[in-house]
């Protein structure tokens, strides 16, 4: 039997998560492989979006190392504007999207944006960059990162993408946002869910 890294497993792991047929707004780094790994597997009608304007319906031919490489462009079954990806999205066709997160917290919130008091952060994170809407809009949603405390918190600095809010019963539709929220946190070393 070969040896695995952390990472690699978390793609197979995050792979199971999209289904056949699925419409997956794809995401940068180990998305990409997921994506992959899945078409390749078990899910071979899986299409892939992507925030820069691109569906793909079989992976790319080669490495991607973000998700405008040309190899990405080459073959794509749709090539168009950010806005038309985003779109798709508004009108409730992505069945799976992957978020990054610097912190998570048990309701499956994620920040993005700072940690620390917001008048002088201690960290300045890059901000939403599209995982709102992928929050706000997807059918369902999974975030992968390192399994570290500093990362699984109580309750996030600030909710840059909402999951269940605090937790109380119908908070998303409470608060207007379409999509069903997070299905999993894939971890180094678990996959946390949420009860339906």
């Amino acid at each position: 039997m070969s040896e695995y890294s952390p990472q690699e497993l978390m793609v197979a792991v995050a792979s199971r998560e999209i289904r056949d047929g699925d419409l997956v707004f794809v995401g940068m780094r180990l998305p990409i492989l997921a994506y992959a790994v899945a078409r390749n597997s078990h899910a071979p009608a899986a299409r892939g979006l992507f925030e820069v304007g691109l569906m793909r319906d079989q992976p790319a031919s080669r490495f991607l190392g973000t998700m405008g490489d040309p190899p990405n462009v080459v073959g794509a079954l749709w090539a168009t504007r950010m806005s038309n990806a985003m779109a798709l999205m508004a009108q409730g066709n992505v069945d799976l999207g992957f978020i990054g997160g610097a912190e998570v917290d048990r309701f499956g919130n994620l920040n993005t944006s700072y940690v620390g008091d917001p008048g002088r952060p201690r960290v300045k994170l890059p901000g939403s960059g599209g995982g709102a809407d992928i929050a706000i809009l997807s059918r369902r949603w999974v975030t992968l990162m390192g399994h570290e405390r500093r990362r699984l918190v109580e309750r996030v600095a600030f909710i840059t993408s909402p999951g269940y809010g605090d937790g109380t019963p119908r908070w998303r539709q409470r608060h207007g946002l379409l999509g069903g929220g997070p299905a999993a946190i894939i971890t180094t070393l678990a996959v946390l869910r949420f009860p339906d």
